[in-house]
């Protein structure tokens, strides 16, 4: 697709983010067609730069994956001239601003969505907090881990009776990065019919609620607080990883015909015409008693052999892949999921979404801290480098 089809192409956003979240949402962006610059301390840059090893050509892969198809400044909050050089860019150039600093940061040098805004109307501002803008933990720092532990999530995630389990990918990082592009895109749309610019706030905390309401729902419904189940669900039965002879199947029989399908194909017929599993309530109910049942037949079976034939009898199964199986999968493949940069040759995902067939995404490597200094007529601070 080429830039002047991409959705967001001509406009201009800031990213005064560091770790996951800001960046994220500044790889969305980029991937549709915005310009978006990067704003790092000079001395050592994004934290994510040293997350590793694995490292790709002396930066961490991780940061790689966040911020490719962005431009990179370095701008040391600490020095008069570069905080005005940084304002002076916001002033002229951008049309938003998406932060991940710490709470009261950028109000030390005035950089703050009130002042900035006063100047400049039309600008939108995005902060991603940690816990939200009030509250008694309004002023406490957050990354991805304490938001997962703090809103539920690693309540319900893992098994009942053993140590606690965070989601493997950092879902409230990312999750509150989509939160605030969903922001600036509703902020633009309002903006376009004559409005001024608005100033969106999210939080990890606030991503963390939104991701718990289902459970929510079932505590304010119920009174109970229950168990993680594991690869299954509190709400519907048989919907988890069952172990085959080799491997383990996803297996979602999430409604009474798809339960009926089922026994059908593993010829456990009498689970199905049993009433105490006739329907989803009465299965969940009684999920101690029919799980190992089906258990027991499922490991007959090898992960692939089964699989054919859940398919062939209309029960939705999926095995469970490895990182390695998922980059080489043929439909990871079809689906043209991964990019290569121009000038660099990493594989790293795209973004899950395409307009008339086809994906967005922006092909320049991750910036080299402080590369495009030079560009945006800012004094190389020590320790950047400006080639990459």
């Amino acid at each position: 697709m080429a830039d002047v089809d991409k959705p967001l192409a001509g406009i201009t956003v800031i990213e005064l983010g560091h770790s996951v979240a800001a960046p994220y949402a500044g790889l969305i962006l980029a991937d549709l067609g915005a310009r978006v610059i990067k704003v790092e301390n000079p001395k050592s840059g994004d934290y994510a730069r040293g997350w590793g090893p694995p490292f790709w050509n002396g930066t961490a892969s991780v940061f790689h994956s966040l911020n490719r198809g962005k431009e990179g400044i370095a701008i040391d909050f600490g020095d008069p001239d570069d905080c005005e050089r940084l304002r002076s860019l916001i002033l002229n150039e951008a049309d938003a601003v998406i932060q991940n600093l710490r709470p009261g940061i950028l109000d030390k040098f005035g950089l703050t969505a009130d002042a900035l805004r006063a100047d400049k109307p039309s600008l939108i501002w995005c902060d991603i907090g940690a816990f939200g803008a009030t509250g008694p933990l309004a002023s406490k720092p957050g990354y991805d881990p304490l938001a997962q532990a703090s809103t539920g999530i690693m309540s319900v995630t893992g098994e009942g009776d053993r140590p606690p389990v965070r989601v493997g990918v950092s879902l409230v990082d990312m999750g509150s990065g989509m939160w605030a592009v969903i922001g600036m895109l509703a902020a633009l749309v309002a903006r376009n019919k004559g409005g001024e610019g608005r100033s969106v706030a999210t939080s990890l905390y606030e991503t963390g609620l939104a991701w718990m309401t289902a459970p929510l729902a079932g505590y304010a419904a119920s009174g109970e607080v229950r168990k993680p189940y594991g690869s299954g669900t509190a709400e519907i039965a048989p919907y988890q990883a069952f172990e085959a002879s080799d491997g383990w199947l996803m297996i979602a029989a999430g409604n009474d015909n798809l339960f009926r399908k089922l026994c059908s194909a593993l010829d456990l017929g009498t689970l199905a015409s049993d009433p105490n599993f006739a329907t989803n309530a009465a299965r969940v109910v009684n999920r101690e008693r029919l799980i190992p049942q089906i258990q027991s037949t499922v490991r007959r079976y090898s992960a692939d052999v089964l699989g054919r034939i859940l398919d062939a009898a209309g029960v939705p199964n999926a095995p469970l892949l490895t990182t390695d199986q998922v980059a080489r999968h043929p439909q990871t493949r079809a689906l043209d999921m991964m990019v290569r940069c121009s000038d660099d040759d990493i594989e790293l995902v795209g973004i899950p979404l395409a307009f008339d067939g086809m994906r967005p995404r922006a092909r320049t490597a991750a910036p080299a801290l402080g590369q495009h200094n030079a560009v945006h007529r800012i004094p190389a601070s020590k320790g950047t480098t400006n080639a990459k």
